[in-house]
């Protein structure tokens, strides 16, 4: 009986807890937004992002690491495996990136505002789309002095793997034969910085639909993006690692190829760094 007493203690007040964290991250958002009515969308506004995106990612118990250096080169187009929300907080705040974003973001409740002040690039990423998704990118990629952050799994996943690369946007690289890309990987660790396997990845700190998982542990609780922020706070926080890879030359690939090359690459390190995390232990 002591110990469930005690095991209630410990959740109350880790609610509590995550419920202040809520709050002030909620709080902060709303104070940045008299500076966002202010500021034109641009350069100016994507190196505020990153100031943006760390206040709230302090509030929700965010710890960045980052490990190499992008490219000087413009336009930079960084890929990137996809596992949780927080890829939209981290990115930013360690290499002052904005994103290639679903359609679906721009109407969200301040949320989509806020993302196109920050310079998301919104596409409709349907088959049927892809031509029209294109021309948006590589518009905004013309004019872009910073890194954009492409997901080309097109969701996340479990962590457990990098889900095959769609090519639909990779033809930008036709189009723009000045476009270096660099590769990125991104792993989870806990608040205090210790590694974890694919089930609690799965279970505590990846934001994906149980059904779009080809392989790997299915999570207890799909949660809704708010959700997952919730919850993060609620364990305390999570440890991101960055790590940016050479830029990879693409000139001569048709968008298949580059897209299966891409994968190779971001998929090998993540499991690599994912792998050596673990035998750590």
């Amino acid at each position: 009986m002591k110990v469930l007493a005690d095991r209630c203690k410990t959740n109350i007040f880790e609610d509590a807890i995550a419920l202040l964290r809520a709050a002030l991250f909620v709080v902060i958002v709303l104070l940045h937004v008299p500076v966002l009515m202010l500021i034109p969308i641009g350069r100016f506004s994507v190196k505020y992002m990153r100031f943006f995106m760390w206040t709230i990612g302090k509030a929700a118990g965010v710890t960045v690491h980052t490990h190499g250096k992008l490219s000087k080169s413009r336009p930079l187009l960084c890929v990137c495996n996809h596992i949780s929300v927080f890829e939209f907080f981290t990115a930013p705040i360690g290499y002052g990136c904005s994103f290639v974003g679903k359609i679906d973001i721009a109407s969200y409740p301040l949320v989509g505002w806020i993302a196109k002040k920050f310079g998301v690039v919104f596409v409709d990423r349907r088959p049927s789309h892809a031509a029209e998704a294109l021309a948006v990118v590589s518009k905004q990629m013309h004019t872009a002095s910073y890194p954009v952050v492409l997901f080309p799994e097109g969701t996340t996943t479990n962590g457990a793997y990098v889900k095959e690369f769609k090519s639909s946007l990779f033809n930008i690289a036709e189009e723009m034969p000045d476009l270096t890309i660099q590769p990125l990987v991104i792993t989870y660790r806990t608040k205090r910085n210790k590694c974890v396997n694919d089930q609690v990845l799965a279970n505590e700190y990846a934001y994906f639909d149980n059904a779009k998982q080809d392989t790997g542990p299915k999570c207890r609780v799909e949660r809704s993006a708010f959700g997952q922020i919730f919850h993060v706070a609620r364990l305390g926080g999570i440890t991101v690692h960055i790590t940016a890879l050479d830029p990879v030359p693409v000139v001569g690939m048709d968008r298949k190829q580059i897209a299966k090359t891409l994968h190779e690459i971001v998929s090998n390190k993540y499991m690599e760094l994912k792998d050596k995390e673990l035998n750590k232990r």
